[in-house]
């Protein structure tokens, strides 16, 4: 397949960062890293109580040029890593540099102890000097954990044990599902995934039947992982007194809990669009019943064709070059610089992702491109977090350009939507534009409802594995289809098959809580896109503005230019109602 779409080619050059994991520049970074560490910590540990303006600002200067240069280190061994899991060596590079930089993170930490307790008043004085002001935003959210840390011996503790906790258990993870063989002729998991949007019904259902064969094989191994890290997860928020599974996060995104709580009370009140959608698809379909296997099921109108490679990049960048000129020349040198792997290989990771990397560098993109119009958009998608991660680290540097999670998906999903629309102004039948629109209400669909859909099964698991203990496979099955069938209701039939799905999902054992962010992301891009609508080029600066803040500042602040307010319910509902009338619109077309 991959030869068919021209994407065989299509690997990134990881010279960028090293030549390969034998590089003698690696160890020579190592051991600068290390020395460094140790100069930082003879200076200022212990002295941060009398530190002045000019010596914090030297401070964070440095600890952010070790960090960015350990990131450095770090990216290049998780991406040697994801495509080719079954590479002894390459797992055993990315445990070690994992061993290493969790050294550098305990010998660092007394920083953010200190500094997180320090006295408000001298924190306030340091915070207010203008030769601080680079840095004020990262330095006033480490204070925001203070309540959650524990002493420095503690910390250290657990900073050294952190190789062979979370991060090993994911690493498993990802061994076992990229090394997994589905069906007789042993395909990977894309591919299997990939053919549940096959329009032969036997072929979706044989897929559903090999996905779930082969998780079954490992159902055991996946089901200790998940206890795993749900214990794990459940430890730490007690040690640092966190009062919900998810407060961490929230923390994290810098996002207030009544937002979060705001978003999904929003979301699965209209639980009856995706239920609405799913009437009228089957209808549609002739079906008497539609099962899980036939939800992404295209419809008899359907136009959808094999797209290759280039063709699908080039609608990627006239979609952008659209919008802005500045944002397509960005993404092209994604393709010119091979800051991209395409293609779909065996040991390689499944899904899509866009890695910041570190700003003297630049972000890298993975995909696995099947190519269909879902591929096209999710290139979209990918090239959107590169352009946000690209223009956050060119203006604002290493520590400044971490964008929480929300704002992060949210320049995703701003990317995928210009792809969908450019789609659709070429669009010249009506069947190809109801073609496009029903494939972009199931992404909206996967995006809103079933990812918060998800958040709901993750609330109860957290909260049973603490309430009563380690949950058996049956057991997990039982919750998340409770939690699925809440969403679908009568529309869609569930089968046994459905029972051990959430094993696959990575974001559950990889950011406990993250799920939500998709949600939070989309229904703001309608509202932006909304606007951009209104407004037109007098949008595109402030947009561009917004993807080159980073992390400057709390989401709520970085909107304010556009008029949001994200602590309104009504806000929520808006974009709800965006979904509505795009459901609407299809059902006229039909």
């Amino acid at each position: 397949m991959k030869d068919k779409l021209g994407s065989e080619e299509v690997i990134w050059d990881l010279t960028h960062l090293y030549q390969d994991q034998n590089d003698e520049n690696i160890e020579t970074d190592i051991d600068s890293i290390k020395k460094r560490v140790t100069a930082f910590s003879t200076q200022y540990k212990g002295k941060l109580n009398s530190i002045s303006p000019k010596e914090l600002l030297d401070a964070v200067t440095e600890m952010e040029d070790i960090y960015q240069k350990s990131v450095r280190i770090s990216t290049f061994a998780n991406l040697n890593f994801v495509t080719q899991s079954n590479n002894a060596q390459a797992g055993a590079f990315l445990q070690k540099i994992q061993e290493i930089f969790a050294w550098v993170q305990k010998e660092m930490l007394f920083f953010d102890l200190e500094w997180a307790s320090l006295e408000d008043e001298k924190a306030q004085s340091l915070l207010e000097n203008p030769l601080v002001q680079k840095y004020k935003h990262y330095l006033e959210k480490l204070r925001k954990y203070q309540p959650h840390q524990l002493t420095e011996i503690e910390e250290k503790l657990l900073a050294e044990l952190s190789p062979t906790g979370v991060s090993s258990w994911n690493k498993l993870f990802e061994k076992v599902l990229s090394q997994m063989k589905f069906g007789e002729t042993g395909r990977a998991e894309e591919e299997v995934l990939s053919d549940l949007y096959n329009p032969d019904r036997q072929i979706r259902k044989q897929a559903a039947n090999d996905l779930t064969e082969g998780l079954s094989s490992q159902l055991h191994i996946l089901t200790h992982i998940f206890n795993n890290i749900l214990a794990d997860k459940m430890i730490m928020d007690r040690l640092r007194q966190y009062p919900e599974w998810v407060s961490s996060m929230n923390l994290d995104n810098e996002i207030d809990e009544k937002i979060v709580t705001a978003l999904v009370d929003a979301v699965t009140a209209r639980y009856d669009i995706p239920q609405r959608y799913y009437r009228l698809k089957k209808a549609l379909l002739g079906y008497d019943e539609l099962f899980d296997y036939d939800r992404y099921a295209p419809l008899p109108m359907s136009t959808e064709q094999t797209i290759p490679w280039n063709e699908g990049k080039e609608t990627v960048l006239q979609a952008y070059n659209d919008f802005s000129p500045e944002m397509k020349d960005i993404a092209q040198q994604f393709f010119d610089g091979k800051w991209i792997h395409a293609p779909v290989m065996s040991g390689k990771r499944g899904g899509a992702f866009s890695d910041s990397c570190t700003p003297e560098v630049h972000p890298y993109v993975m995909l696995n491109y099947m190519g269909n119009n879902r591929d096209v958009e999710t290139m979209g998608h990918e090239l959107g977090h590169g352009v946000h991660q690209y223009l956050a680290g060119k203006h604002q540097g290493f520590l400044n350009s971490q964008t929480p999670l929300p704002m992060a998906e949210t320049a995703s999903v701003f990317g995928e939507m210009l792809v969908f629309r450019s789609l659709m102004d070429k669009a010249g039948s009506r069947d190809e534009k109801l073609s496009l629109l029903t494939n972009k209400l199931e992404q909206i669909f996967a995006t809103v409802f079933r990812q918060i859909a998800m958040n709901r099964f993750e609330d109860v698991i957290h909260n049973e594995r603490r309430d009563k203990g380690e949950l058996s496979s049956e057991r997990f099955g039982e919750l998340w289809i409770k939690s699925q069938q809440e969403m679908f209701r009568d529309t869609v039939t569930l089968t046994g098959n459905y029972n051990v799905w959430w094993s696959y999902i990575p974001h559950f054992l990889e950011a406990p809580g993250y799920v939500y962010a998709y949600a939070f992301g989309e229904l703001l891009v309608l509202a932006l896109y909304r606007r951009f609508v209104e407004e037109g080029e007098e949008f595109v600066p402030k947009y561009m503005e917004l993807l080159a803040s980073g992390g400057k500042d709390i989401p709520v602040k970085l909107l304010e230019g556009f008029g949001i307010q994200l602590d309104d319910p009504g806000f929520w509902q808006d974009g709800l109602e965006i979904i509505d009338d795009m459901l609407k619109q299809a059902e006229g077309l039909v």
